[in-house]
């Protein structure tokens, strides 16, 4: 059995990916990734493994049409029974469109590996993460995009084989007028550790107490969407249904209340650690551990212990 990975090298080759692979690992098989883009890492993906990688680097900032057509090649051209892709924006655009071309099933943000011992089926997260759901694929060929955090990565290989080879893509449709990337040392998608904060903070220049936390902690910061809105912080760090969906090791919410919405976004996070001055704020229902008190106190006494803790560890 082949199964194929794509991997987005752009900027590097993320967390995100490296878990992929670990998951395209397990199914058994040969494994081989498919990329596009200038990347020089591409042959450290073996270490994850693939057994070796094919690489369009024609494609520059390819759209989701180009992309759609790269993966359907490198299939073809591999036999690939299975396609795996990170559930990220890119995948959610293009293994729809593949799963048309290549009549395939679609598993959309598989979290855990598919149950084989009667047929082909996979667990998802639905209704935002708040139930578990098992969905069975029938046909010869497989999608599955695998929900980011759902499994550790494993560096138990050694560098592979690159490949050169032309997709037949064609030229995007799509001109890019502007590009803007995260600012920070840590992209929040591939965050273990989130800090996160909302209007209880009254205002962005008290937004100190919390980057402190995050830097203590090694973590990534976030906020919610009113935040974003008015523009305390920058619209990438807006975390809910409708900014980006996390999914932690451990996700600690400051003065934020806990709306559905907000939920719908950082639910699937392992501990929730809510720290807030109303006792009945919504978000407490959801908490693994809650501490009700005022931010500007339990934040800085938290980065006090954290930071005496790593001193004396």
């Amino acid at each position: 059995m082949k199964v194929l990975v794509y991997i987005n090298s752009e900027g590097g080759i993320a967390k995100a990916s490296q878990e992929a692979l670990t998951y395209a690992s397990k199914l058994g098989g040969e494994v081989v990734a498919v990329s596009h883009g200038a990347s020089n890492e591409l042959e450290s993906l073996g270490t994850y493994g693939a057994s070796s990688v094919l690489v369009d680097r024609s494609l520059s900032q390819p759209d989701s049409q180009q992309l759609t057509k790269l993966v359907a090649s490198a299939a073809e051209k591999t036999g690939a029974e299975i396609v795996v892709f990170s559930h990220d924006l890119l995948a959610k655009s293009v293994a729809p469109r593949l799963s048309v071309r290549l009549k395939a099933g679609l598993v959309a943000g598989a979290v855990d590996l598919p149950d084989t011992s009667n047929g082909f089926q996979c667990k998802v997260n639905v209704f935002s993460g708040k139930a578990f759901g098992f969905v069975s694929v029938k046909t010869p060929k497989k999608i599955i995009s695998l929900l980011p955090n759902s499994l550790q990565p494993e560096a138990n290989g050694s560098a592979c084989g690159v490949e050169e080879f032309d997709s037949a893509a064609g030229a995007s449709a799509v001109k890019v007028v502007d590009t803007k990337k995260p600012e920070g040392s840590i992209p929040l998608p591939e965050a273990e550790l989130v800090v996160s904060a909302g209007r209880g903070l009254k205002g962005p220049e008290n937004w100190g107490i919390v980057e402190d936390l995050a830097e203590s902690l090694g973590a990534a910061t976030a906020c919610s969407r009113p935040v974003a809105d008015i523009g305390w912080r920058p619209h990438h760090e807006h975390v809910g249904q409708t900014g980006v969906a996390i999914r932690p090791n451990l996700y600690i919410a400051c003065g934020i209340s806990g709306a559905i919405q907000h939920l719908a976004g950082v639910n699937g996070s392992k501990v929730i650690v809510v720290i807030n001055t109303d006792a009945e704020a919504p978000f407490f229902k959801a908490a693994d551990y809650g501490v009700v008190g005022d931010a500007f106190e339990v934040l800085p006494k938290l980065t006090e212990a954290v930071k005496k803790f790593h001193s004396s560890n």
